[in-house]
């Protein structure tokens, strides 16, 4: 007779030893530990507002945090560290005034500038004094000033003439963007954008092309719209976009001649 620990013949298993091992593997596997992160809140700012370097997933039983400007916990770098159990707040030597740290191990950067972009360290101990590190970027641009929309010509022939719209600004590396009516312009058969889209050409231009053109700048943290260029398109005879008293003293006129 087999001892009863032995497995039946042909090696099988009972299902019902198969499931009790799956069940106690299932029990006995460890909860993984969400990772500390750091998120910028916005993405991406525009110099002179604020930013808040979010952290998401700080560990239970956190005895302090320090953050540090860069990617390396130097001393020197060190802004200001928060002690939980006392609720005490200590500055250090890059710490300009602007910053506020919250007991959820959020960093406020007020009235941010350029030299705030970069990476910011959040150096977490807990109360055995194990150390976790986690680095953040924070990405500053430039406040953007409105751009100014030059016109060629604004009083314009159908099928005959056309127009070249310029858009200038001081800034290097910024996005161009064109609006029409208030709205983003639809490119036709008929219009050339520059390579750097800072130069609209309609060639030649038709009376759909009547109305209000504006040009938009923009880079990640900012954007700026020029003041509006209106454009009248003549054909037949007639102007697109006339004022409404002028067709109503064209239209008088006209009732008048026919009276006569």
């Amino acid at each position: 007779m087999e001892p009863p620990s032995a497995p039946p013949r042909g090696g099988r298993v009972p299902w019902q030893d198969l499931l009790l091992a799956v069940s106690l593997l299932t029990f006995w596997n460890p909860p993984t530990t969400a990772q500390v992160t750091v998120e910028s809140v916005p993405p991406s700012a525009a110099k002179g507002k604020d930013v808040l370097l979010r952290v998401h997933n700080l560990p239970g039983g956190t005895a302090r945090f320090d953050w540090f400007k860069g990617a390396t916990v130097e001393a020197n770098r060190h802004i200001v560290s928060y002690i939980v159990d006392a609720q005490e707040t200590i500055p250090g030597p890059a710490h300009s005034g602007r910053e506020t740290v919250y007991p959820n191990g959020s960093l406020l950067i007020r009235n941010i500038t350029l030299k705030d972009t970069g990476d910011y360290t959040l150096r977490i101990i807990n109360g055995t004094y194990e150390v976790e590190q986690v680095t953040g970027q924070l990405r500053v641009f430039q406040t953007l000033a409105q751009p100014t929309l030059h016109a060629s010509n604004t009083t314009l022939t159908e099928d005959k003439d056309s127009v070249v719209l310029t858009c200038s600004t001081n800034y290097t590396g910024v996005s161009i963007h064109w609006l029409f009516n208030g709205q983003s312009l639809k490119l036709t058969e008929r219009m050339t954008l520059s390579q750097d889209n800072s130069t609209l050409t309609i060639r030649p231009v038709r009376k759909e092309d009547a109305g209000n053109y504006q040009c938009e700048v923009s880079n990640p943290g900012d954007s700026s719209e020029s003041d509006p260029v209106r454009l009248g398109v003549s054909y037949g005879g007639n102007t697109a976009c006339l004022p409404v008293g002028s067709i109503i003293v064209t239209a008088i006129g006209v009732l008048v001649g026919l009276a006569l």
